[in-house]
């Protein structure tokens, strides 16, 4: 079903049914760890616009290596960090970018690529259950994140609670461990130069499809 609220306005509703039914403790758990998130910030060394966009030995869903240049082919592209098929304010930002994104970026003539740590199988969970048309990369070891200096750790508490909701990010991840990138978006030009991005720590909170559009627009203005 196509909608056309806003990110910010899904996860609220989402958040909304989460506060009636998840355990109060665990709740709280992520509540403090998205406080942090917020008190640290942007991270200091992220890239800036301007820097070449970073490659490295990529998977796509059903496995078979590539990289990001290879996959947008010389196209100006958006580049989506998301954390795995298990976060649900992922889901609702791919199935947003997949609705409210795809067609105007196919008349702009510029790719769309998600990239997260977590194995193959994930990237096909996540492709076939949002009917995603765009590309869904697999970076084993957060080779591109890394990079890019948007790499976070959960504390032992946040795996805890995500272990009591039955999630295991390091299981599900390429290289075992529970590292995850920032939900991050940048537009990367033909000849892979960064031209825009845009990070948010706090993984509750996405760039919206309106802010991406402006952004294409103003590079190809």
């Amino acid at each position: 079903m196509t909608t056309s609220r806003t990110i910010a306005e899904q996860v609220e509703t989402f958040n909304e049914n989460m506060a009636s039914q998840a355990p109060a403790e665990i709740l709280g758990r992520f509540a403090e760890e998205q406080a942090d998130l917020d008190a640290a910030g942007v991270p200091v060394g992220v890239a800036r616009p301007g820097a070449a966009m970073p490659d490295g030995d990529l998977l796509d869903a059903l496995g078979t290596p590539t990289g990001l240049a290879r996959t947008r082919n010389s196209k100006p592209a958006v580049v989506v960090f998301y954390r795995g098929a298990w976060c649900p304010y992922c889901n609702i930002a791919l199935r947003s970018y997949q609705e409210q994104l795809v067609p105007a970026l196919a008349e702009r003539g510029v790719e769309l690529v998600a990239v997260s740590p977590q194995k193959p199988d994930g990237s096909l969970s996540v492709k076939e259950a949002h009917e995603l048309t765009f590309a869904v990369l697999s970076d084993p070891g957060n080779q591109l994140a890394g990079a890019l200096g948007i790499l976070t750790r959960p504390t032992g508490g946040v795996r805890e609670a995500q272990a009591a909701l039955g999630v295991d990010v390091a299981e599900g991840n390429g290289d075992g461990t529970a590292d995850v990138p920032m939900p991050t978006t940048l537009l990367v030009d033909a000849d892979g130069t960064i031209r825009w991005i845009d990070v948010h720590p706090n993984y509750t909170t996405r760039t919206e499809p309106q802010q991406i559009l402006d952004a294409v627009d103003a590079l190809l203005g």
